[in-house]
């Protein structure tokens, strides 16, 4: 989706598709953009960063974006590449984070002119407020899930947990790559250009990003505390059961003992004795009671 707008004092904001890109190699060229970049806006896995070319004065900065489809059933996030050049940004969008062109261009609409800088960063602010719903949402699907393990542990409910787990992984390593990033801005020869409103747009867009740190982190800390506990009832469960199968064999073992003594083709006690069988199921009872009772004093030692 191509997009060009004007900003303030002649500056400009355009917005260029990454597929039109890899497609036509040579048509980024009239934006004197250099191969580097290019390659840094095809690469899906690149890292949030900054790329400061001295000779040009350009900037190139890569911001973690929520990619709100999810292809699985989890979350991750996609990179967005930002172009700052003298009087003019250069965004590299794709189909994942389409809808970040659309809450820019939407701020440019409602907005009053703006520099390219303060431009920049209320965009990068809105990148980190389109995290909110969704980690919120994510935030309510935990205690449902919580919920409903309390109730009974099952496997559907365990992958569901598991599935949260691994989004919020993926957000709260995408989520401090950006505070990074920003924290590298603010120690940069750039900084000290920015006027007092830039500064100001900037200090808001760390702010966003430090909370966003803290809840992604916060929320990923609960979620894991919550998996080792359901496995540590799991694995309790199965030495419960493990346990109460081992007695029952015990007790059955003692029965096909006395049966297969008394089985033998030997001369026996009581082998002509019609009550022999009363006398076999009483001895039975008597030692399953005594071993009943051993083994509750062992278990409850162990």
């Amino acid at each position: 989706m191509f997009i060009e707008k004007e900003l303030k004092n002649g500056m400009s904001w355009i917005n260029l598709d990454a597929d039109i890109l890899s497609q036509h190699p040579d048509s980024y060229k009239e934006y004197n953009i250099d191969e580097e970049t290019i390659e840094y806006a095809l690469d899906k896995n690149e890292r949030a960063h900054m790329d400061y070319n001295r000779e040009t004065g350009t900037v190139v900065f890569i911001f973690n974006v929520l990619n709100l489809k999810r292809a699985k059933n989890y979350y991750e996030t996609v990179p967005m590449t930002f172009v700052v050049q003298q009087d003019r940004l250069i965004t590299i969008s794709n189909k994942e984070n389409t809808y970040v062109v659309d809450m820019m261009k939407n701020y440019v609409e409602h907005h009053e002119p703006v520099t390219v800088y303060k431009f920049l960063f209320a965009s990068l602010e809105l990148v980190c407020n389109s995290y909110y719903p969704v980690i919120e949402q994510m935030d309510e699907t935990k205690d449902n899930i919580n919920h409903l393990l309390h109730q009974t542990t099952t496997k559907k409910n365990l992958f569901a947990l598991a599935d949260l787990e691994t989004s919020m992984v993926y957000l709260v390593a995408a989520t401090k790559q950006n505070r990074m990033l920003l924290e590298h801005i603010k120690g940069h020869a750039i900084y000290r250009h920015l006027d007092e409103i830039e500064k100001e747009q900037f200090y808001d867009v760390m702010i966003e990003a430090r909370q966003l740190v803290a809840m992604t982190d916060l929320i990923a800390q609960v979620l894991n505390q919550l998996s080792g506990s359901y496995n540590n009832i799991l694995n309790n469960n199965l030495n419960d059961n493990l346990a109460l199968l081992t007695i029952i064999s015990v007790l059955l073992a003692v029965l096909a003992v006395i049966t297969g003594f008394f089985g033998m083709n030997v001369p026996l006690p009581w082998s002509s004795d019609k009550n022999a069988w009363l006398y076999i199921v009483l001895i039975s009872f008597i030692l399953w009671i005594i071993l009943v009772q051993f083994l509750k004093r062992f278990v409850n030692k162990q």
